[in-house]
């Protein structure tokens, strides 16, 4: 009797682990979105993932190529009809969340992306405490380039500027520009967000610019404009006599044939007593929520790998997209990438960039023409605090 007993457990226990195998098993159809520069080298990565994992040898992936923009847009517009995995930016998060195209990250899976990812791109891939995609990259971002023949001190604003004006050098910041004027606001510990419903629609605000730590970054900005050094751009391509800007990865070729042997890069600097923030920039992988649970965790899988550090460090090796992936940021490659290594680590002080109505970018250049005119270089901080006050309010007029 023992004997058929054990021979029934170990019968059951066989056709247990065969049933587990085949629900593991998937041989279907998955579509994947991904920009156009890495469609080759995301089939590439595919073929090693099937090589890899047997069980998905049979499925079929194909991929399309879909820019980041157009592939939120388009999930949002026809989720049934969309990719199954797909490549966008972060300031499409909270439309896909709310337009339900956006499957929550296998818990075991946002373990790993949690500890092997930098603490910006893991922000940038969560709402609230929920996660709902795969970091890819972190390498869109603001970050200084400066001359370290002039520049002696990087990391202190006031110690640039006087550095700059002693050498007759000029500084170059965008402070009319409303992304790169957040890292003042920002970095100062200001907040300015705003919600959306599933259609795209702004239905919230969230700001404090018009509070103490608004007039102390406003303040900072009025003294950065009064400079000698100073000069409002952000583009290598237009600089003259350049000793520092602040610029992104985009503009690192540019930066180097102008400085030569004295090229640099590092984080942006401190100014009176704060670091200064801004927007992050990241790509990231989605998972569209799926009726077939072995679909599901095909689909997992496979974006789990092709956003896994080794994959990363490949995909950069490929076309140069900065890794979010903290070994792979570590590789010896990636650290020789002055510019990817300045905006690593700038990145750690850093807000996402959300959903911003157009009228944003006006009111913020409005604010910034004003601090560029002089016109805000007397104010008391009471008339301070009201130009912000009245700048909050209105931000809060294009919540519909």
């Amino acid at each position: 009797m023992k004997k058929f007993l054990s021979l029934v457990l170990a019968v059951a226990m066989m056709l247990s682990l065969c049933v587990f195998a085949h629900a593991e098993e998937f041989k279907g159809e998955v579509k994947v979105w991904v920009a156009e520069a890495v469609v080759d080298f995301t089939n590439q990565q595919i073929e090693a993932f099937k090589a890899a994992h047997p069980e998905y040898a049979n499925m079929n992936v194909t991929v399309q190529a879909v820019g980041e923009g157009d592939a939120a847009s388009n999930m949002i517009t026809d989720v049934e009809g969309g990719a199954d995995i797909f490549g966008f930016a972060q300031d499409q998060l909270a439309r896909l969340v709310a337009a339900g195209a956006l499957e929550v990250v296998e818990e075991n899976n946002a373990a790993v992306v949690e500890a092997e990812n930098d603490a910006g791109s893991v922000a940038a891939v969560k709402m609230g405490d929920v996660m709902y995609a795969y970091p890819m990259t972190s390498d869109n971002g603001y970050f200084l380039y400066y001359d370290k023949s002039v520049v002696s001190d990087p990391s202190d604003l006031d110690a640039i500027l006087a550095d700059c004006e002693k050498a007759g050098k000029s500084f170059y910041m965008e402070i009319n520009s409303g992304w790169y004027q957040t890292a003042f606001f920002f970095g100062a510990g200001c907040t300015l967000t705003y919600d959306s419903d599933a259609d795209g629609n702004l239905v919230a605000m969230n700001c404090n610019y018009a509070s103490e730590n608004g007039v102390k970054a406003l303040k900072s900005m009025i003294k950065l404009a009064q400079s000698p050094a100073f000069v409002n751009g952000s583009s290598a391509s237009n600089a003259t006599n350049l000793g520092a800007i602040v610029d992104g990865t985009w503009d690192a070729n540019t930066v180097k044939e102008m400085l030569g042997e004295n090229f640099a890069a590092a984080k942006l600097p401190v100014v009176d007593g704060f670091q200064l923030g801004g927007f992050g920039g990241f790509k990231m992988l989605g998972v569209k929520p799926q009726v077939d649970e072995a679909k599901l965790a095909a689909c997992d899988a496979l974006a789990a790998f092709l956003t896994s550090g080794d994959v990363q460090l490949a995909r950069y090796n490929a076309v140069q997209w900065g890794p979010s992936n903290l070994a792979a940021q570590q590789n010896e490659v990636v650290k020789a990438n002055e510019a990817l290594s300045a905006l690593a680590e700038q990145l750690a002080f850093t807000t996402p960039q959300g959903q911003y109505p157009g009228e944003y970018w006006a009111l913020a250049t409005a604010l910034g023409d004003d601090i560029i005119a002089d016109k805000l270089d007397n104010a008391s901080d009471a008339d301070l605090l009201s130009t912000l006050t009245s700048f909050q309010e209105t931000a809060g007029t294009y919540v519909k």
